[in-house]
C-alpha cells in the first residue's frame, strides 16, 4: 500500500509520461550516472564486441563497412601553405607515409584503417609517437594497454582516472601505459610507463562530457546480435532435422520385428537403399516425417532484426547485410546522402582532430627543425585532409549537377576536385602535361561532351 501511494504521488507531480511511476513506469530502465556506467561496463562490452566481431558475420560486416566508409584507401594530408613550400611538404609527407608504421607492417593509410577498426570494436584506439633522432614513426597499441585499473590522486594535485592523468584544470597531461599487451605477459613482468599527453594519440568518440575512455560502437546491439546468433543456430538445427528423411513402419499389432535392419535395444534401425523394394507384412504401413517448413514470417523477422542492428551501428541496413533486393534508386540515394553526412562528421571531428592533425604537426615540426624543409614551423602546420573519393549512385546526373554548380558559382572547383579525393594542384599539373604532350604530337580530343537532353525523347514524341 505504501508503495502504491508513493508511486501515485510521484506520477501526479510529473508531467512527462516517461518519468511517471506506477506499474508501467517501474518497468522502464534508467541510467542516472552515464560516466560511472561507461567506466564500469566499458571493459565487458569491449570483450563481448571483440568476440562478436570475430565470430558473427553481421558484426564483422559492420566493422568493415565503417572502416571502408571512414578511411577507404586512406585520408591524405595536403599542406595549405601557398607557393613552392606546399609542394615540398606534400611530397615529403607522401614519402614519409611508407615509413610511418614503427612496426613496419603497413603504411600511414593502413594505420588509419587499423585505428578505425579498433575504435568501432573496442571503443578506442591508442597510438604513440616513436622518435629516433629526427625521424618519426607511430606505433598503434592495444587499448587494454592503457591501465584501466589505475585510478589515484597524486601528491601534485593531478588525478589519474582509468590510466589517464589530468591536472587540476581537468586537462589531460599523461597516459599510463603497459609496455606489452596482456596476452604477452607470461610472467607478470609488464612495466607501466608514463607518457606525456603530447606523445599519445587517444582516438575515441566522446558521447558524454567528461568522458575519459571510449565505449564500443556495438554497445546498443550486442544483446540483439547474441540473440540473433542463438536464433539462427536454432533455425539451422531445425533445417538440418528437416533435411533428414525418416520413415516409420507401423504394424497393426505394434511390433516392428518383420522389418529387416539392425537391432538397437527394442528399436530396429534400418535404412532404404536406392532402388530397394521393401515388402511389408499384412497390416503394416510406412509413414514419413513431415518437419515444419520455414515460413515467410521467419524471413521477415530476420530482416527486421538485421535492420535494428544496422540502425544501432549507424549503418544503412544493406551495408550490413549486403542485401539489395529491397533497394531502389531513390531509397539508396536518400540513405547514402544521410550516411555520408554522418561519415564526414566523424572523419573531421574524430579522425582528423584526434589522430591525423597531431601526426602532421609532429612530422612537419621535425621536418623544419631538422633542416629538411626550409621554412618556419608555423608556415608548415596548416593542413587540409582529402577524404577518399565518394562513388555516386548515378554518375552522369551527379557530374552534370557538379559542373553546373561550379559554373553558377555555388561551389569552387577546388571543392569539387577535393570531393574526388584528388589534390587540385596535382590534377592541374597532370592536365597541363597531357595537353602539352597532345599538342606536341598533334593530337586533338574532345574536352567537353555535349550536354544531354533528358527530355529529348518526349520532345521528339511531341513533334
Amino acid at each position: 500500500m505504501l508503495s502504491r501511494i508513493k508511486n501515485w504521488l510521484t506520477s501526479s507531480t510529473r508531467s512527462y509520461q516517461a518519468a511517471q511511476g506506477g506499474r508501467r513506469g517501474s518497468a522502464l530502465k534508467t541510467m542516472h550516472h552515464p560516466l560511472q556506467s561507461i567506466a564500469a561496463a566499458r571493459g565487458t562490452l569491449a570483450a563481448r564486441a571483440r568476440y562478436l566481431a570475430a565470430n558473427n558475420p553481421l558484426a564483422a560486416s559492420g566493422v568493415e563497412a565503417w572502416v571502408s566508409a571512414l578511411v577507404g584507401t586512406g585520408i591524405k594530408g595536403q599542406a595549405k601553405t601557398p607557393g613552392p613550400l606546399r609542394n615540398t611538404l606534400n611530397i615529403g609527407f607522401e614519402n614519409w607515409t611508407d615509413d610511418a608504421d614503427a612496426d613496419g607492417i603497413t603504411d600511414f593509410y593502413g594505420m588509419q584503417a587499423l585505428i578505425v577498426r579498433r575504435v568501432v570494436i573496442d571503443g578506442e584506439a591508442l597510438a604513440i609517437f616513436v622518435q629516433d633522432g629526427d625521424r618519426l614513426a607511430i606505433r598503434v597499441i592495444e587499448a587494454e594497454q592503457l591501465d584501466a585499473s589505475y585510478t589515484a590522486n597524486l601528491a601534485n594535485g593531478n588525478v589519474i582516472v582509468q590510466g589517464v592523468e589530468h591536472d587540476a584544470n581537468g586537462k589531460r597531461v599523461a597516459y599510463h601505459v603497459f609496455d606489452r599487451p596482456a596476452a604477452m605477459d607470461y610472467a607478470s613482468t609488464r612495466q607501466r610507463t608514463r607518457y606525456a599527453a603530447s606523445e599519445v594519440m587517444h582516438v575515441f568518440r566522446r558521447d558524454v562530457p567528461g568522458q575519459v575512455r571510449g565505449i564500443t560502437w556495438f554497445a546498443p546491439v550486442i544483446v540483439r546480435l547474441s540473440d540473433l546468433d542463438g536464433w539462427r543456430d536454432a533455425q539451422m538445427m531445425r533445417q538440418r532435422m528437416a533435411a533428414m528423411l525418416a520413415g516409420f513402419v507401423v504394424s497393426a499389432d505394434g511390433s516392428g520385428a518383420p522389418l529387416e535392419g539392425q537391432q538397437s535395444g527394442s528399436t530396429i534401425v534400418g535404412g532404404f537403399e536406392p532402388g530397394t523394394l521393401q515388402y511389408l507384412e499384412p497390416g503394416q504401413d510406412i509413414r514419413f516425417s513431415e518437419p515444419a517448413k520455414i515460413g515467410q514470417e521467419v524471413i521477415d523477422f530476420a530482416d527486421i532484426t538485421e535492420r535494428e542492428i544496422a540502425v544501432g551501428l549507424g549503418l544503412p541496413d544493406y551495408l550490413l547485410s549486403g542485401d539489395l533486393s529491397d533497394v531502389n534508386y531513390s531509397s539508396i540515394r536518400a540513405g547514402m546522402v544521410e550516411f555520408r553526412r554522418r561519415v564526414e562528421a566523424l572523419q573531421h571531428s574524430l579522425l582528423a582532430f584526434q589522430f591525423l592533425r597531431p601526426a602532421w604537426r609532429r612530422w612537419a615540426t621535425l621536418e623544419v627543425l631538422s633542416g629538411r624543409v626550409d621554412a618556419q614551423v608555423a608556415e608548415a602546420l596548416p593542413v587540409s585532409w582529402i577524404t577518399p573519393k565518394v562513388h555516386w549512385v548515378d554518375p552522369a546526373k551527379d557530374v552534370r549537377a557538379e559542373v553546373e554548380a561550379v559554373a553558377a558559382g555555388l561551389m569552387s572547383r577546388r571543392e569539387a576536385v577535393a570531393a574526388r579525393g584528388i589534390d587540385i594542384e596535382q590534377l592541374d599539373a597532370e592536365i597541363a602535361a597531357d595537353k602539352a604532350r597532345a599538342d606536341a604530337l598533334g593530337l586533338t580530343f574532345t574536352t567537353m561532351p555535349p550536354a544531354a537532353n533528358d527530355n529529348q525523347p518526349a520532345a521528339q514524341a511531341a513533334a
